[in-house]
């Protein structure tokens, strides 16, 4: 997702991306490959579950609220899972989110992305009809005309 090209077990280790959501191996200047893609996506994942970033910086000390400052949050600061989260979706969080590339959910190279499939987390999904584009979404807004903008709150459409 994140470089064009790449195939299993291909690296690169060009500085790009959202600065929420790089991973620290891109902080770090190492080689990456997918890992960065299953980080992305668990940064993602935390932030519709909680409501929030993992990695809010709330204060007004201007000198918190930089680009680097984020950087170091991502790279050092511990991750915390909100209560309220199921089990399963603690651990699915706790293993898109973990530090260390070679032990991230979906990165390990004996079992990759199967370890994803078959997490409790996504156990309710047929993988064969989402390949196929057959699977049906779990909410499905009713659209009243071409333009739909029923679903969004009246803030973005006014």
């Amino acid at each position: 997702m994140c470089k064009e090209g790449l195939g299993p077990g291909d690296t690169t280790s060009t500085f790009c991306g959202t600065p929420n959501y790089i991973a620290p191996e891109i902080l770090r200047r190492e080689e990456y490959g997918f890992s960065v893609d299953w980080w992305a996506l668990g940064v993602l994942m935390f932030e519709m579950m909680a409501g929030r970033s993992p990695f809010d910086i709330i204060t007004d000390n201007p000198d918190m609220n930089t680009e680097d400052y984020l950087f170091q949050v991502i790279l050092e600061k511990p991750i915390r899972i909100p209560r309220f989260l199921s089990v399963k979706a603690s651990h699915v969080l706790k293993g898109f989110l973990n530090k260390d590339p070679k032990e991230r959910l979906g990165c390990w190279p004996q079992t990759g992305f199967s370890d994803i499939k078959f997490h409790a987390f996504f156990r309710s999904i047929d993988w064969d009809l989402l390949e196929k584009k057959q699977a049906l979404p779990p909410f499905q807004p009713q659209i009243t005309d071409d333009y739909g903008l029923d679903n969004f709150d009246t803030q973005f459409t006014s």
